[in-house]
């Protein structure tokens, strides 16, 4: 984090737009479930908005010092920090109902590991979750914004793509001053029928889409 995130991301300014501009509107009234996993939290100003609609937040931090101040920030609520790195998550498959990451993605250095980070998302929430998310848009002035700090912008129409290819389902990608995101993972019936299909051989699949079935 450089000097700009050290001091925007703390404000109640930038906690201000995020309550007010961006979480209700991939989150609103939308149930994200019991537990809900949060990656690269930062401050925390999105996880405290978060921790207010499920019964269990587990926020993933890998910077050692942010984790730390996140703790202390939350110690005896309903969050649970963990110093980790979201792209090789601890958790067992299907371990959360929602998973939530806030401008974020962008610190992320390659696109291979961007995805390397949705698809451990996509494992680790349960059938039928739902992952809430925002980035910014490439510009001039958040490319001199994040000097001496990881730059790499998600283009909204390549995101919709690849979350398709890593198994999402469900997909809205809003673009306006910014990106806001949806998508979940199939529902189990899906899932089962999708891997009965791949089981079965060629003919058989062939006589079932003549077929209709």
């Amino acid at each position: 984090m450089n000097e700009n995130h050290a001091k925007l991301c703390p404000s109640p300014d930038w906690a201000t737009f995020l309550h007010a501009e961006v979480m209700p509107a991939v989150a609103g009234e939308r149930d994200l479930g019991d537990e809900l996993i949060e990656v690269g939290p930062g401050p925390g100003a999105s996880t405290d908005w978060l921790r207010h609609r499920v019964r269990r937040l587990v926020a993933v931090e890998l910077e050692r010092s942010a984790a730390d101040a996140l703790t202390d920030r939350f110690a005896g609520t309903n969050v649970e920090v963990i110093n980790q790195d979201a792209t090789a998550l601890s958790f067992p498959a299907s371990s959360f109902d929602s998973a939530a990451s806030f401008t974020m993605l962008h610190h992320v250095p390659t696109a291979r590991l961007q995805n390397q980070l949705l698809a451990e998302l996509l494992r680790v929430l349960r059938p039928g979750g739902v992952l809430i998310g925002s980035d910014s848009l490439a510009s001039d002035a958040l490319h001199r914004f994040h000097d001496g700090d990881t730059y790499n912008p998600v283009e909204p129409a390549s995101l919709l793509t690849r979350l398709q290819t890593l198994g999402y389902e469900r997909i809205t990608i809003t673009v306006d001053y910014g990106m806001r995101f949806v998508a979940h993972k199939p529902d189990s019936s899906v899932t089962e029928l999708a891997d009965r299909r791949r089981a079965e051989p060629v003919g058989r699949q062939q006589r079932c889409l003549r077929a209709g079935g």
